[in-house]
């Protein structure tokens, strides 16, 4: 049992900030506001919030293990506040199977200081044109089911896995770029990428594949989520199927809500991503709708390069950033420019992820699972890449000014900090 005092509690159930202390064994037993009880450990003003649950990471075991493997993504998860990742099936091979998955949920267990929850590819090899055996997945333990960034180009194939998805209370998590219209994108279109004469795809590809989806989930009525909605041209769509009822969440990286198309000027390919970086518009309209609720969550992307897929021409490398660290501190920055409470903010990396997942944590209350983080807010650090625990070290935040460090980070109320 442990208790620790002068807190400053961020609760993003019920969207408040207080100070007070917390006891905890394996899971929440009391919360009081106050001065804590005698013998407490004194935190001198610190944060403590739920730990994040960070849906996305991609874990390069087995095939891509010189990438990232489970040990050092937990470690790296642990070292950011990062209590449960949801792991993306786009591995080598393809988690498509219930043989592969076991492997996953195996190899968590043994390597990884941090909670990990497997999701798995959507059609086989992720190819897109027949179905995973979606219950017998479900039954190994896969969480939700997705191709990741290879969006299914058949509609009558996705109207199918979605009606059987219904069927079982299955997820299905789509990336919604037209893929046709993205193939080959490395900026998104306008006058910035005409000078740099990079290849670009329009925002407008967004908003296509999300409108067909969103059609294929009213036909359905299929529990849907999109991963990374980063531009406004598809708000509207978000926002008339809510209104309509329709079972659909939406997140965002953390990638597109602090960086812009315009930090790719001199070409470096840490801040080539999948979605390309957006214009500013873009992002300013991505944080309001996070702000307001429309979109859910924040994730990171977590998608390790290692030094060759990087060190490329801008058109040739590979897409992606790693991410588990610097989530928490690029966050933050939606906190110290106004956006967000702290509050709203673990709504978004914590609270509705375990909603989405129908998960017990993601709360700051008693009974809840102790998966807690203990950070400051406001600590002052330059990052520097060669100190992130992730074996690849491709962040587009390497020697940026940051604010936001974490002091501890709980699973299930063992401290797992590094």
């Amino acid at each position: 049992m442990k208790t620790l005092a002068n807190l400053r509690l961020i609760d993003p159930e019920e969207g408040t900030e207080s100070i007070g202390w917390i006891r905890f064994s394996d899971h929440v037993e009391e919360i009081g506001k106050g001065e804590g009880p005698d013998g407490a450990e004194d935190c001198g003003g610190l944060c403590i919030a739920p730990g994040i649950i960070d849906i996305g990471v991609k874990i390069c075991e087995p095939g891509e293990r010189h990438k990232e493997s489970y040990r050092t993504a937990g470690r790296a998860a642990a070292a950011g506040g990062v209590t449960t990742m949801v792991t993306r099936p786009d591995t080598t091979p393809v988690t498509d199977t219930p043989e592969m998955l076991e492997f996953a949920v195996r190899r968590a267990r043994e390597a990884a200081p941090v909670h990990v929850l497997p999701m798995a590819a959507l059609t086989k090899g992720r190819e897109g044109r027949e179905m995973t055996e979606i219950g017998f997945l479900q039954d190994a333990g896969a969480v939700a089911f997705t191709d990741t960034d290879n969006p299914i180009r058949d509609a009558k194939v996705l109207l199918r896995a979605m009606s059987y998805a219904k069927g079982l209370g299955a997820l299905i998590i789509s990336h919604p770029q037209e893929p046709v219209l993205s193939s080959g994108a490395a900026m998104t279109s306008g006058a910035f990428a005409t000078k740099l004469g990079l290849p670009a795809v329009s925002p407008q590809a967004e908003r296509l594949q999300l409108e067909r989806d969103l059609t294929l989930v009213e036909m359905t009525g299929c529990r849907y989520h999109a991963d990374q909605i980063t531009t406004a041209v598809a708000l509207p769509a978000l926002a008339r199927a809510k209104e309509a009822g329709l079972p659909v969440t939406a997140g965002t990286s953390i990638h597109h809500l602090t960086l812009n198309a315009f930090d790719v000027d001199d070409y470096r390919t840490f801040f080539k991503l999948k979605p390309p970086l957006r214009s500013e518009d873009d992002r300013l309209a991505t944080v309001e709708a996070l702000a307001s609720g429309l979109i859910d969550i924040i994730s990171s992307m977590h998608t390790p390069q290692d030094e060759e897929s990087k060190r490329l021409p801008f058109e040739e490398a590979a897409s992606g950033a790693v991410a588990l660290e610097t989530l928490l501190p690029a966050a933050l920055r939606l906190v110290h420019s106004g956006h967000l409470t702290l509050p709203q903010l673990f709504r978004a990396l914590a609270l509705n992820p375990a909603r989405l997942l129908g998960l017990p944590a993601g709360r700051l209350s008693p009974g809840a699972p102790a998966d807690l983080i203990v950070f400051d807010p406001d600590a002052p650090f330059v990052l520097d890449r060669f100190k992130l625990h992730s074996k690849s070290k491709n962040t587009p935040f390497d020697t940026a000014r940051m604010q936001g460090r974490v002091r501890r980070t709980f699973v299930s109320g063992e401290d797992v900090t590094p």
